[in-house]
């Protein structure tokens, strides 16, 4: 065990958020996401998608230079609604992380911009459309997340290049 460190973490997901860097995008996906096809490395956390997301985001600061560093997918038809376990993922998200804006993608623009994610973490989640984006964002000299005071620049939706 660590201390300060989720147990729900394995060591390949907490090696994988570390490597991210700033720009990078991970996906949080339901138990029905085709995860194992769009070609980023899988990890499994046989948890549902809102603990998950509880673990993650104790450890990743999100990104204050995209206008929404964290995006979910949207049911068919119903653009920009949140359904119950989008309003759960943001409750816990303030909780854990404070409020961060959160923006819905059309269901196959989601799986285009899976297809970009250094990982995607399949989880046990059966409702539907329980699938999220989270951009890893930057830390300042002290250790607190960085939110800069100009106004966010638009979300391209691609993680930035490696340097």
């Amino acid at each position: 065990m660590l201390i300060g460190i989720d147990p729900l973490l394995p060591g390949e997901l907490l090696a994988t958020l570390r490597e991210m860097g700033h720009g990078d995008v991970i996906g949080l996906v339901d138990a029905n996401f085709p995860a194992f096809h769009l070609g980023p490395p899988v990890i499994r956390v046989d948890q549902d998608v809102v603990r998950v997301g509880r673990a993650v985001l104790s450890v990743l600061p999100l990104d204050g230079f995209v206008e929404a560093p964290v995006r979910f997918m949207e049911a068919d038809g119903r653009p920009g609604q949140l359904l119950e376990v989008h309003e759960e993922f943001r409750t816990m998200m303030r909780e854990v992380a404070g409020d961060w804006p959160l923006a819905g993608l059309e269901r196959f623009r989601f799986y285009e911009e899976a297809r970009d994610c250094v990982a995607l973490v399949a989880t046990l989640e059966r409702r539907p459309w329980a699938n999220f984006l989270l951009t890893k964002g930057v830390l300042d000299p002290q250790g607190r997340v960085w939110r800069p005071e100009a106004p966010p620049v638009p979300s391209r939706g691609r993680r930035a290049p490696r340097r």
